[in-house]
Formats: C-alpha cells, sequence, structure tokens
C-alpha cells in the first residue's frame, strides 16, 4: 500500500538523531488545510532566514546542469545558496554534453570533496557517472553524505554507491498520465524519446507501464523517436526536429492525442506547436509552470522570479489565451526546483542532527519549505526483478494540475494505483 503525503508545516516536529537509512518504509499522511500553494518560495526562503547559518562550520555542494538544459535544477540550487549564503553553499555545473565528457562530469562532483568542510554532496538530475564520482568521495571522505536527485543511473546500482536517492515515482506516474489524459477525453497516448533514455530502467519500466494503462483505458499507445540533444545535433537540431513533426504527427494521431517527452529540451517546442495544432500536454517528464512554457509562449517572467503561485497564474492565462484551456498541465511547483533546493535542505537537517536521512517524512517537510501547500506522493522503490524495498531510495510525486478557467487540480496524489503496475516491466 502506499501512503500519501504533503507538503508539511515548516514547524513539524522531526526526528532529532542522525540515523543510517532504513527505518522508515513510507511517508505518513500529514494534513494540509490549504487547496493551493499557500506562500510563494521566495517569500518562504526570506521568512525561514537562519540567523545562525553565517555560524555553521560546514560546506554543502549541489551539483546541477546548467541553465540551457535544466534551468529548474539550477534555479533550485541557486535557492538554496541565496538562502544559507555563498561561504556555506558550494554550486557546480556538470557538463551540458556529458554523455561524451564522462570524466569532466565524475571528477566535477568530487572536486566538491576536496573541501575540508564539505559535508553533503547533491547530484540533480544524478547523470551517468554520479555512482562513480559517489564511490570516489567515500574511498577518501565516507564522512560526506551523498545524495542522488532524479537519477540516470539504474536505481540499485547508484543506491549502491549514494547515501540517498529521490526521484521522480515513474510507476504511479506512468498510470496517472495515462488515466489523467483518458479522463480529459484522450484516445491516444503519444510517447516521445531516443535510445539512450530508453535505455534506462525509469524509462523503459514508465513505458511499460504506462502501455499497460493504455489498455486498462482503452486508448491507444504511440511511439515516435526524437534526437537526443547530447549528440551532434545538440539542442537546436533536436528542437528543429520537434517542431517539424508535430504538425505531422497532430494530422496522424488527431487532435484528442495526448504527448509525452522524456527530454526537457524537447518540451518548448513541443508545448508550442500543440498550442498552435492541437492536442494534449499532461505534464513534463520533469514538470513545472517554468518547464517549456514561457519560451512556447513567449513570457518574460523576472518579476515573478521565484513566486510560483504567480508563474503559475501568469502560465495560466497566457495558456488560456493561446487557446489551451483544458489540455495543458503541470506541477504547481517546478520539480526539478524543489528537488535541488529541497535534498539540500534535507541534507543540512541532518547535519545539523534534526532529521533521520532515510525517512521520508522528513524529506517531505524539507521539499515543503520550498513547496508550501503542495500535495505529494511517494514510496520506498521497488526492484522489480527481486522484489525487494530499497531502505535509501523514494520514488515520489505532486498532484497534476490542469491550466484552464478556472484551472483544477486532477487529485492524482489520491488515486489508487493497482498493485499489479508496480511489478510491469
Amino acid at each position: 500500500m502506499r501512503k500519501k503525503l504533503l507538503g508539511v508545516l515548516l514547524g513539524a516536529v522531526m526526528a532529532v538523531s542522525l540515523a543510517a537509512c532504513g527505518g522508515s518504509s513510507g511517508a505518513a499522511k500529514i494534513e494540509s488545510t490549504d487547496s493551493a500553494p499557500a506562500a510563494t518560495a521566495e517569500a518562504t526562503t526570506e521568512e525561514a532566514q537562519p540567523t545562525e547559518a553565517a555560524d555553521e562550520d560546514f560546506h554543502i555542494g549541489i551539483v546541477t546542469g546548467s541553465v540551457s538544459q535544466s534551468e529548474d535544477d539550477r534555479r533550485g540550487a541557486e535557492a538554496f545558496q541565496a538562502k544559507y549564503g555563498e561561504e556555506n553553499v558550494i554550486l557546480a555545473i556538470y557538463p551540458d554534453n556529458f554523455t561524451e565528457e564522462l570524466e569532466t562530469t565524475i571528477q566535477t562532483i568530487v572536486n566538491l570533496s576536496d573541501d575540508p568542510k564539505m559535508k553533503a554532496i547533491i547530484v540533480n538530475q544524478a547523470i551517468p557517472g554520479t555512482t562513480e564520482a559517489f564511490r570516489q568521495i567515500k574511498e577518501k571522505r565516507p564522512d560526506i553524505i551523498c545524495i542522488a536527485g532524479e537519477s540516470h543511473e539504474d536505481l540499485p546500482e547508484i543506491g549502491s554507491a549514494a547515501d540517498l536517492v529521490v526521484n521522480n515515482d515513474f510507476v504511479a506516474r506512468g498510470y496517472l498520465m495515462i488515466k489523467t489524459a483518458h479522463d480529459l477525453g484522450c484516445d491516444t497516448f503519444v510517447h516521445i524519446s531516443f535510445p539512450r533514455h530508453m535505455s534506462y530502467e525509469t524509462m523503459s519500466r514508465r513505458v511499460a507501464v504506462m502501455k499497460e494503462a493504455c489498455k486498462e483505458f482503452g486508448m491507444k499507445f504511440e511511439m515516435e523517436t526524437a534526437p537526443d540533444p547530447t549528440t551532434d545535433v545538440g539542442v537546436p537540431g533536436a528542437q528543429a526536429y520537434i517542431l517539424e513533426h508535430v504538425p505531422e504527427w497532430i494530422e496522424t494521431y488527431g487532435t484528442n492525442s495526448a504527448y509525452f517527452c522524456t527530454n526537457d529540451a524537447h518540451t518548448e517546442p513541443l508545448l508550442k506547436q500543440l498550442l498552435k495544432y492541437g492536442g494534449y500536454f499532461i505534464e513534463a517528464d520533469l514538470p513545472s509552470p517554468l518547464m517549456g512554457y514561457p519560451g512556447a509562449l513567449g513570457l518574460d517572467l523576472t518579476e515573478e522570479a521565484g513566486d510560483f503561485q504567480k508563474i503559475l497564474a501568469k502560465v495560466e492565462k497566457a495558456v488560456v489565451d493561446a487557446g489551451g484551456a483544458g489540455r495543458f498541465g503541470t506541477w504547481a511547483y517546478s520539480y526539478g526546483y524543489t528537488v535541488s533546493a529541497g535534498l539540500a535542505e534535507h541534507a543540512r537537517n541532518v547535519i545539523l542532527g534534526q532529521s533521520e536521512l532515510c525517512d521520508i517524512d522528513a524529506i517531505s517537510a524539507a521539499y515543503g519549505v520550498f513547496s508550501p501547500g503542495a500535495e505529494w506522493n511517494g514510496s520506498n522503490y521497488t526492484n522489480v526483478d527481486t522484489g525487494v524495498k530499497a531502505d535509501n531510495t523514494f520514488l515520489i510525486y505532486q498532484d497534476t494540475y490542469i491550466m484552464g478557467d478556472p484551472g483544477h487540480y486532477m487529485e492524482a496524489t489520491s488515486v489508487e494505483v493497482p498493485e499489479k503496475y508496480f511489478t510491469v516491466k
């Protein structure tokens, strides 16, 4: 049984002891009186500014992709740094072309451990090379807490080197995105990806779940291949491909088709063309109102920066004005932003002895600092081959918000995903 968890109040009671992973197997339900974001991430950060931060004698490192590849991830790291100070939080960026620059990626992560005050290193997204980097760090600095957010490597593999791994719930979301598309009236679901992503367990299992869910709901499931932005075509070539082919896909599959892409760079051109030609978009691979929407809609969100309530409202108005009401969805708070900042917040709580590392309630509380009022659901990762639940690996997701006039939540976090889907592969 999966247990529901909500974004929690900052005053929630947390465990005081620092303990090894293994004590918590799920999340208890925590009540919230808010049905929508109660406060902005920016306001929460300012109000929670700790007076003792300057006196803390340890550093936390956060490694993310660049703004061009993973803007939300980077902005979340910057928000945490702004909260606790550049003197306490060290940021690093792995190469855009990380598949071709594996050694550079590994060294970028490992270099943070040269800092004698470094006590925790968070990598979001944990792209290939993170496992090896963590192993090298542990060899010379076993005291450093190594945390992986949104791993691209197989979860059992990275879980063997990391102290904590937190990914989006690719199993539950595989089912819930199909159910949501069905509930909105879609008859076809189109999955867009490329071989590198399909080699990942998380993504291949999600496709298997999506296929089974389409059968359950009487929908067609289609797969399309698009260029990998990390190859020679780069981001421009990959995006040009999406721009060119979406009109063809809409003509082939009809306007009652829903689309999903596994790559962030594909999202903006996909949204742009769906708004123009028809079709549905339930949510991004790593959902956020900032993921693809600003570029697709030509929005300047400088004044709203850091305030996700205002960001969502502005994006939603633009979607409605473009004729997309009821067809486009997201999460109210950026997943990538929350993971970078939330996992760093959690690491800090663990270092200070205020939380246990693998307590999902404590992880939820830390996420709640940067997504106040948001509703989440999650559980331990189960190895589909062995049936064993991992003590240090968790899968989570946030409720889906469909933009409209008015918009509405789909209450996806309240849906009981049939148990059979957790063994589909």
